[in-house]
């Protein structure tokens, strides 16, 4: 039973994004940052442009950015976009009807989990990616890490993201 990560790797995307402020981002770089295939990129970004967070333009100069301003886009919208469901999840068999508790379990479950959900949406509209972005610039100085600014690049994290 692993938990999705989608939720992080798309809050990763649109800080990347927000670093990287109007200059559009290919998939391959993006890709590079978050240690994953492209592909896992482009469907990612597929579900934050339906949802209006991020526009994407094809061609040699083309790349995707955000489409909101990052201090107003809360995480709270970064989840809704990707998430189909809850926190947590009711199991994928239905318990057994002949059990004193497998009768009941799911309404109960079901009950605290609507807890749980609100208690993360709670929190998650309190932060915004530039929230997340500004938590982020202090960490880049760390064991001798400088700060990343993105800047033009050919398709390597290298040039994408620039000491400041």
């Amino acid at each position: 039973m692993s938990t999705n990560s989608r939720f992080a790797v798309a809050v990763h995307v649109l800080s990347l994004m927000a670093w990287s402020a109007e200059e559009p981002l290919k998939s391959e770089q993006v890709a590079e940052s978050v240690n994953t295939n492209p592909v896992v990129i482009r469907r990612m970004l597929l579900d934050l442009a339906q949802a209006g967070l991020v526009v994407s333009q094809t061609g040699s100069m083309g790349g995707s950015r955000l489409a909101t301003d990052p201090a107003k886009t809360t995480l709270l919208d970064v989840y809704q976009a990707l998430e189909c469901g809850g926190v947590f999840s009711l199991h994928r068999q239905p318990p057994s009807r002949d059990c004193p508790v497998g009768v009941n379990i799911e309404t109960v479950l079901g009950e605290v989990l609507q807890e749980v959900d609100s208690a993360v949406a709670q929190v998650l509209k309190n932060i915004t990616i530039d929230d997340v972005v500004q938590r982020l610039k202090p960490c880049g100085t760390l064991n001798n890490v400088k700060t990343p600014k993105v800047g033009k690049s050919n398709g390597k994290l290298g040039k994408v993201l620039r000491t400041a």
